[in-house]
C-alpha cells in the first residue's frame, strides 16, 4: 500500500527548500513541484528580474540528480544540445559526445530565442526520453524534466514557440511580481549573495522516480474522468476557441491531479485538484478564435467561463 502521508512529507520538503530562495510564490512552486514528480516539462514565462531562472535553478538544487543549464540564443545548434558524434583518431571510429540534454533536469532559459530548427531538437527528447542522433537511439536519464523559460515581452531577435511544441510542456506558469512584504524581504536576504548557491538536496533522483511511481496509484473514478473529459470536449466547441485542448493536454491534467492528491496526502483525485490545475496545463493548449483575439479575451479567462459551466461531481470522489 502506498504510503501518502511520506509522499506529501518529501512534497512538503522540497517546497520548504526552495522557499528559501523563492519567497512569497507557493502557488508556482507547487506547480513546479508537479511538474517534477509528474515527469512533465514546465515553461515558465514572464517579464525578467521576477525568480523564471531562479525557480528553475531552486527545483534543481532541491534534487540529488543531475544538473544542466542551456542558454538558448539566434547561434545555439541542434549538435549543441543533443550531442555529436566526433572522429577518434586513435581508435579510428566516431564517438558520440552527449550533449547537456542528458542531465535529470535540464534549464533551456530564454527558449524562444534559439531558431526553430534547434527549437526542434527538443521535441523527441520531451516525448520520448530519448534523442536520435545519426539514427541511433539513446535514452535519456530518468527521471527527466526541462523547465524553460522565456519573455513574453522582449520580442525582438525570438522566435515564437509552435503549438507542437507548445504542447510538451505539461503546465505554462507565471511568476508575477512580489507584493510589498514579499519584495522587502527578498531585499534582506538576497543582498550578499545568490541564496540559490547555498541551497542543498533534500531528496535523491531517485526519490523523485519512485514518487512518480506513487502517484500512479493514485485512485481517478469515473466521475472525475468524465468531468476532465467535459472540460476538454467543451473547449472543442466553444465559439471563442479556434483549436481547443487535445487529449494530450487531458492526459496531462489527470496525471498532474494525481501528483497533487498524493502532495496533499489524499489517495483519490478531487475535483478541485482538476479546477486549480487546469489553467496552468490547458492555458498555453488553446487558440482563441480571430474573433475573440480582437476584443482582447485571453485564453485564461475563457478557460474560466468554460470551467464555471461544466457541472461539477457531487457524488463522492474517493469510492
Amino acid at each position: 500500500m502506498t504510503d501518502y502521508k511520506r509522499f506529501a512529507e518529501m512534497a512538503a520538503r522540497i517546497r520548504e527548500n526552495v522557499e528559501i530562495v523563492i519567497r512569497g510564490k507557493r502557488e508556482a512552486i507547487d506547480l513546479a513541484i508537479v511538474c517534477l514528480i509528474a515527469e512533465g516539462h514546465l515553461l515558465i514565462e514572464d517579464v525578467p528580474g521576477l525568480g523564471k531562472t531562479m525557480l528553475a535553478r531552486a527545483i534543481a538544487a532541491s534534487v540529488d540528480a543531475e544538473y544542466r543549464r542551456i542558454q538558448f540564443t539566434p547561434d545555439l545548434l541542434p549538435s549543441d544540445i543533443t550531442g555529436i558524434s566526433i572522429f577518434n583518431q586513435n581508435t579510428r571510429e566516431f564517438e558520440f559526445q552527449m550533449g547537456p540534454v542528458f542531465a535529470n533536469v535540464v534549464l533551456a532559459d530564454e527558449i524562444n530565442r534559439a531558431s526553430p530548427k534547434t527549437q526542434s531538437a527538443l521535441l523527441e527528447v520531451m516525448e520520448e526520453r530519448r534523442v536520435t542522433v545519426d539514427g541511433e537511439p539513446r535514452n535519456v536519464p530518468r527521471p527527466f524534466i526541462v523547465v524553460a523559460t522565456q519573455n513574453p515581452i522582449e520580442l525582438e531577435g525570438t522566435y515564437r514557440l509552435p503549438e507542437a511544441q507548445l504542447d510538451r510542456f505539461l503546465m505554462r506558469i507565471e511568476m508575477g511580481a512580489p507584493d510589498l512584504a514579499t519584495e522587502v524581504d527578498i531585499l534582506r536576504t538576497h543582498g550578499e549573495r545568490n541564496p540559490v548557491d547555498t541551497l542543498r538536496p533534500v531528496v535523491s533522483g531517485q526519490d523523485v522516480a519512485g514518487m512518480a511511481a506513487a502517484a500512479n496509484t493514485v485512485h481517478v473514478s469515473e466521475g472525475i474522468l468524465e468531468y476532465t473529459a467535459r472540460i476538454a470536449q467543451a473547449t472543442r466547441t466553444t465559439p471563442e476557441i479556434r483549436i481547443g485542448v487535445s487529449p494530450r493536454g487531458t492526459l496531462a491534467l489527470v496525471r498532474a491531479a494525481r501528483v497533487r492528491a498524493a502532495m496533499d496526502g489524499r489517495e483519490f483525485v478531487a475535483p478541485d485538484d482538476i479546477r486549480l490545475l487546469a489553467p496552468a496545463v490547458m492555458n498555453h493548449r488553446l487558440i482563441l478564435s480571430p474573433e475573440a483575439e480582437l476584443q482582447g479575451r485571453k485564453a485564461g479567462a475563457v478557460l474560466a467561463s468554460v470551467i464555471d459551466a461544466i457541472p461539477v461531481p457531487q457524488r463522492r470522489v474517493d469510492a
